[in-house]
């Protein structure tokens, strides 16, 4: 396949942001550069938005808030949504290069997202015109008509993380425009270009000015300024937990609504019946798939002690035999980590398991010969001889590394897999149905795969538990969170 050139990167130009559906700079004239964490070259740079910026993006959202977006009829929002899926599959190959480029996802898997991303277009389109209230026979007098009305709740400020910036813009902006609100969403600084190349086909849409805002900046200058503002309706956010903390702190100047995609240190149970020649490519690339840095990781692998050596010994053979590069390369299934920060960050954590005692089996190491020289290359990395009080074991690593931990029984595996303050997914392997069903009902996360894992679907909520945050992206429950329920009560006699 013939990769399309981006209009917008590999030259080191410099991109605006969007704002009030006009591409201006920072207030501060300031700018940062994004780097091919491939290979380090410096493929743009962006405004450094701060303060200023923010005020000014709000001020276009609540306007166009207001103004004509407000006057927008449920199936006129279906036919904008319908057209922008439409721009994203004839512009697909240059989002997937994109996101490659600026954040080192290989473009195989890129391109595989498409379904996925176009999906939840064209299903936030159909719930577009599938939002209502309801009539309520009122328990107090019959003289009284009383229905419910769902309402836009407003302006939404939206901070998505450097992992995924497509489908994250995507869960975002589109349940918003479903709805009827406005956004300002502030990408990360690690990767802005993907939401910045977004605009342009929301523009070209026909998406009315200030409905969607675009403002590229640090956590500290932008995100922070967005959180507290007091324009602001409604946070969404993915991201750290530490991070979703201090946003929760910062929406209490005006109590504002707030949902939080957080952290995970998600388990992966392989029961002692599992198809193994399914579970060890899955489980592998449950942590292996975007370099580790996906929240959902499994990188919690719980095995049943008698298929343990077993399923061991055949992961890290899957994981050496992963071809490793420049995720551009359409052969490549490992990319780099995002930045020399979290490739240090990474490094920690591979030193911290072998001097708590776990045993080495696959990867370990910075890759560093030829071409992978100048990038933040890890190999896949399976530990064993892990316990459940080792680093590796409890803190989000957010990079290629699997602790692989045996188990005995069911009673014990599903005590231990519970035993952590994160509660975003889990995933089972077994042949038996029963088996399914229990550790589906009594493992505490948001999503429970079984026999699968990563199947996101659009018509379906995706959410943590405990500190892996609150509120769902997906299903009906996606468009709740972006609305406001009134009551109406009209006297009739």
């Amino acid at each position: 396949m013939t990769i399309a050139q981006p209009r917008h990167l590999l030259d080191g130009s410099h991109r605006r942001m969007f704002i009030g559906g006009a591409w201006v700079e920072a207030a501060s004239g300031q700018i940062m550069e994004t780097r091919n964490p491939a290979t380090g070259v410096v493929i743009a740079t962006v405004p450094r938005a701060g303060k200023k910026d923010i005020e000014r993006a709000v001020a276009a959202a609540r306007n166009a808030f207001d103004g004509p977006w407000s006057r927008f009829k449920p199936h006129e929002r279906q036919k904008l949504l319908l057209k922008i899926a439409d721009l994203f599959e004839r512009h697909w190959e240059e989002i997937c290069v994109s996101d490659t480029t600026d954040m080192g996802l290989p473009i195989a898997r890129a391109r595989g997202n498409a379904n996925r991303v176009l999906g939840m277009l064209r299903y936030y389109a159909g719930m577009a015109t599938a939002l209502h209230g309801q009539t309520v026979e009122n328990s107090l007098s019959g003289d009284i008509v009383s229905y419910t009305r769902k309402e836009p709740v407003g302006v939404v400020g939206a901070i998505i993380p450097w992992n995924a910036p497509t489908a994250a813009s995507v869960w975002k902006i589109g349940p918003a425009l479903a709805t009827g609100c406005t956004v300002v969403l502030k990408p990360s600084e690690e990767a802005p270009l993907t939401p910045l190349l977004i605009a342009e086909l929301m523009a070209e849409a026909g998406v009315p000015d200030g409905v969607v805002n675009i403002v590229t900046g640090t956590g500290a200058e932008a995100g922070a300024p967005l959180a507290e503002h007091m324009g602001v309706d409604k946070i969404v956010f993915t991201g750290s937990t530490a991070t979703g903390q201090s946003i929760v702190r910062a929406s209490a100047g005006n109590l504002k609504r707030v949902s939080l995609e957080l952290g995970g240190k998600s388990p992966v149970i392989v029961c002692a019946d599992a198809d193994l020649e399914r579970a060890v490519p899955v489980a592998a690339m449950s942590v292996f798939a975007n370099s580790g840095q996906i929240c959902i990781a499994g990188s919690r692998l719980f095995v049943a002690r008698s298929i343990h050596d077993e399923f061991v010994a055949r992961l890290a053979a899957y994981a050496g035999a992963l071809r490793i590069g420049n995720g551009i390369d359409p052969e490549t299934e490992i990319g780099p980590l995002i930045s020399p920060r979290q490739l240090q960050r990474v490094e920690g954590y591979l030193r911290a398991g072998s001097e708590e005692g776990a045993r080495l089996v696959a990867g370990g190491t910075r890759l560093s010969d030829g071409a992978l020289a100048a990038g933040n290359f890890v190999a896949p990395t399976v530990f064993a001889g892990v316990s459940d009080t080792m680093r590796i074991a409890r803190e989000e690593i957010f990079g290629p590394v699997i602790s692989a931990l045996p188990f005995d029984t069911l009673d014990e595996v599903v005590r231990r897999a519970n035993d952590t303050p994160y509660g975003l997914a889990a995933g089972v392997f077994t042949r038996d149905l029963a088996t399914a069903h229990q550790l589906s009902r009594r493992l505490q996360a948001g999503s429970v795969w079984v026999n699968t894992y990563h199947a996101i679907d659009p018509a379906m909520p995706f959410g943590g538990y405990k500190m892996s945050g609150y509120g769902r992206e997906g299903g009906a429950e996606h468009l709740d969170e972006y609305l406001n329920t009134k009551g109406v009560f009209i006297r009739i006699d």
